[in-house]
């Protein structure tokens, strides 16, 4: 008997057809990058593949207080019963409701907006989102519309489930990877902080160099100067003179990413007015007289670097408009050139003078000003800095020996305590300029003492204010007093001693400064036995 091969069954009477079809589908979902993406396709698949008049996929806000849709500035509360979202979150059933009934029950302003354009015929669906993992984490909620037998079958439709199952798995997983790269992107951020913040240290501690002081107003001006190097900002350095301001304009350059190009200087207040303009801008052969060749002028020398304007409050109002023109265009033009020309530089300016004083006054522009401080750096006096001066001169005693050629020499500590009590109206500039003269006057192989300092002459009214008292080492004999009245001649001596060396013998200073009668110190210098040559 010849066996009968069965008819083949028709693809739409295939079991697993239904399945594979909806697997092009499932896959779209899979490869959604963001939950974002993932809840548009979602409400895509509704309206297309399911036939929905409107859906829309909503999530819940990170702290759980309110839902949110995509694209969108609305907000619907969990505790706001006026939309149907917050009935769905808290009780975790679906509802249906038909669209008439929300138009007249619920008054939500965003949730009318939502269903303006829906038909009154039309059903509402909404179902809650909840995770698969073991805290069931609520994501949000799948909102649908059309007609109520569709929906009504959709509410226990097993195919419904699976889809709502795969949904929050893809959601939770795209969720987890979102929060895996917020991390990493935070923690990337957070190295990179710290290293930038370990390279602008080093940078600050390779400026201490020449920046000199470990003070905590020159450790913020070198941490100032790093920030700034780092931009192409005009400087502004203000302070007292003698701060050190040609110092720091220097270290901006060399930090600076124009530190390969030029650096050029000029003093405003150094040059005549007639001349600054050509040395700033140049000029053309026969520009005025005595031109007799072109000159290039120290702005397109700078080109490519930086040009250091120290004090430009003594800047002519004419030339400081000029000036304005070239930090906003980079334009300039030399005197007597018919064609501009254009320089790409820094502009660092200083100024020991109050300058919005000046502006009041009409010697300054304001809009220069505050063009020039784009960047303002204040730095600080000497007096803010005391704890620095030993450190200043020691490294002023070095200069000096390698530049003289001297053997090395110290500064003994009742020197440093002279020094530490002295008023500095010229700053650093003149601390440099007094340890300069004692190293002058110290003889080789001995270490500067207080008779080598100069004498403050020049400080009157206070020149004889008293003077620090002899180290408090040089009384350790007190201890051993057995003779008062012996004991309290040595110290009269010692005292006078020391001023007199202060003072270069000079007693009607001597007097003034212990508040005795000149005959009265004369009297005792006889008893005391004291040279006073």
């Amino acid at each position: 008997m010849t066996a009968i091969a069965a008819a083949p069954t028709a693809p739409s009477e295939r079991p697993w057809h239904r399945e594979l079809a909806a697997m092009p589908l499932a896959l779209r979902l899979v490869e959604s990058s963001t939950s974002v993406v993932l809840r548009e396709r979602v409400s895509e698949l509704l309206r297309r593949q399911v036939g929905m008049a409107w859906s829309a996929c909503l999530y819940l806000e990170g702290s759980g207080r309110w839902l949110g849709l995509d694209n969108s500035d609305a907000q619907f509360g969990c505790s706001d019963f006026r939309h149907p979202y917050a009935h769905v979150v808290r009780s975790g059933k679906p509802l249906l409701l038909s669209v008439r009934d929300a138009r007249t029950r619920l008054d939500h302003p965003d949730f009318q907006a939502q269903i303006a354009l829906l038909s009154p015929q039309l059903h509402l669906l909404v179902r809650p989102l909840r995770g698969q993992d073991s805290r069931k984490t609520w994501l949000g909620a799948l909102v649908m519309a059309g007609d109520a037998s569709t929906l009504e079958a959709l509410v226990d439709d097993p195919g419904m489930g699976a889809l709502e199952t795969f949904v929050c798995q893809l959601w939770q997983r795209l969720s987890q990877e979102q929060g895996e790269r917020q991390r990493s992107q935070v923690l990337k951020a957070s190295l990179e902080k710290l290293n930038d913040g370990a390279r602008r240290q080093a940078l600050a501690d390779q400026l201490a160099k020449g920046l000199l002081g470990q003070s905590a107003a020159m450790q913020a001006l070198r941490g100032k100067v790093v920030r700034a190097a780092e931009t192409n900002l005009a400087v502004l350095l203000e302070g007292e003179t003698g701060t050190g301001k040609d110092c720091v304009a220097r270290a901006l350059h060399q930090l600076s990413a124009r530190s390969k190009g030029p650096f050029m200087a000029i003093n405003c207040a150094a040059i005549p007015e007639a001349l600054l303009e050509s040395e700033l801008f140049g000029h053309e052969k026969g520009a005025f007289s005595g031109a007799d060749h072109a000159r290039e002028g120290l702005i397109s020398q700078a080109d490519g670097g930086t040009l250091f304007l120290d004090e430009i409050g003594d800047m002519p109002l004419a030339l400081q408009a000029k000036l304005l023109r070239v930090l906003e265009s980079g334009c300039y033009r030399p005197l007597g050139a018919s064609n501009e020309r254009y320089a790409d530089l820094r502009l660092v300016a200083a100024t020991h003078q109050p300058l919005r004083e000046h502006i009041s006054e009409k010697r300054f522009r304001a809009d220069l000003y505050y063009r020039l401080g784009q960047f303002p750096l204040a730095l600080p006096p000497l007096s803010q800095r005391q704890g620095d001066i030993a450190l200043l001169a020691e490294c002023f005693i070095a200069d000096f020996c390698a530049r003289e050629g001297r053997h090395e020499m110290g500064i003994t500590p009742s020197a440093l305590r002279v020094l530490n009590a002295r008023d500095y109206p010229g700053n650093v500039r003149e601390l440099k300029n007094l340890v300069d003269y004692a190293c002058a006057m110290t003889p080789d192989g001995a270490d500067i003492d207080v008779g080598m300092l100069p004498t403050i002459q020049a400080e009157a009214p206070d020149s004889a204010s008293p003077m620090p008292l002899a180290p408090q080492e040089k009384l350790s004999f007190l201890e051993n007093v057995d003779d008062l009245k012996e004991a309290l001649r040595d110290v009269e001596a010692a005292i006078i001693s020391q001023r007199l060396a202060h003072f270069d013998g000079n007693r009607t200073q001597v007097a003034k400064s212990l508040g005795l009668p000149k005959r009265t110190l004369a009297h005792k210098c006889r008893l005391l036995e004291l040279d006073t040559k």
